[in-house]
């Protein structure tokens, strides 16, 4: 099936973190320090800063959104009069910077992090997913990750799986009515790929974002990719369905991933194609 593909907005430096909430596409602006809200269409709602930059975003409960500060190694916890206050610092437990997550329906969440320091060409290294309790505690999900990333939670709530780029791998857990996280296993071995953010869709499948393969999976259950969309003149980062039926994939694209490069070039843009199931689960 091919799948065509358009560019509803531009002029973005690195968009990461696409998040689907209240009819609304939220993403991460990371090297320019902002979140950005765009409706449906791609028309900007609403823009803020995050200090540290904004990486991963989920809601508590009570409306609340949660979004971590990537190099500050903090999670902020955005009021409804916009004022962001200090939900958990996560320096204690991720060795470099924070990364993305995912938020269940108690308000627990699930923070992954780089691990070691990929602008300087460190070697990868294990390391953890911190688990943030609703009221900021925190504690360590799992570890032994190579460089946690996007992740997802299954509609009932009992099975996340998140994407381990520096492996090729999709690793599921399943979740307790506590939290805890047990039963590791693969979920998708996907060799040749780095995954970077990841969504979850009705029929099972996982889409994830390749994006020094220049294109986004689409992954069964069976740990089988079943669709590719290509970006030939881009690196797509994340992914996430949403728009009225949910079958809108929302791409966050860039043309590089180094800071200074984003900056200079402002290639960074939404990409939106049409996808054969509606979004599931979290986030």
């Amino acid at each position: 099936m091919t799948l065509s593909v358009r560019t509803i907005a531009g002029g973005f430096v690195y968009p990461e973190c696409p998040r689907w909430h209240d009819g609304q596409l939220w993403f991460a602006d990371q090297h320019d320090g902002l979140v950005h809200v765009l409706d449906a269409a791609g028309i900007r709602c609403d823009s803020f800063a995050v200090p540290g930059g904004p990486s991963g975003m989920g809601w508590l409960p009570d409306g609340d959104l949660l979004v971590v500060s990537m190099n500050d190694r903090k999670l902020f916890r955005r009021l409804g009069d916009g004022k962001l206050v200090l939900h958990a610092d996560l320096a204690g437990v991720h060795p470099f910077h924070s990364n993305d997550m995912v938020v269940d329906g108690e308000g627990r969440a699930y923070v992954g992090n780089i691990g070691f320091d990929f602008y300087a060409g460190q070697p990868p290294a294990p390391t953890v997913l911190a688990a943030v309790a609703p009221d900021g505690s925190i504690s360590v999900a799992a570890d032994d990750l190579m460089c946690p990333n996007g992740a997802v939670i299954s509609p009932d709530g009992r099975t996340l799986v998140i994407a381990e780029s520096m492996a090729a791998r999709l690793t599921a857990f399943d979740m307790s009515a506590d939290g805890s996280l047990s039963n590791r296993r693969l979920f998708a071995a996907i060799d040749g790929h780095v995954p970077d953010g990841i969504c979850l869709d009705s029929e099972g499948h996982i889409w994830a974002a390749s994006p020094y393969e220049k294109m986004v999976l689409r992954i069964s259950p069976a740990g089988e990719i079943v669709e590719r969309v290509v970006i030939p003149d881009a690196n797509p980062y994340a992914c996430m369905l949403g728009g009225a039926d949910g079958r809108d994939l929302y791409i966050c694209i860039a043309p590089h991933h180094d800071p200074e490069m984003t900056v200079k070039l402002r290639g960074g843009r939404i990409d939106v194609v049409r996808a054969p199931a509606s979004g599931a689960g979290r986030p």
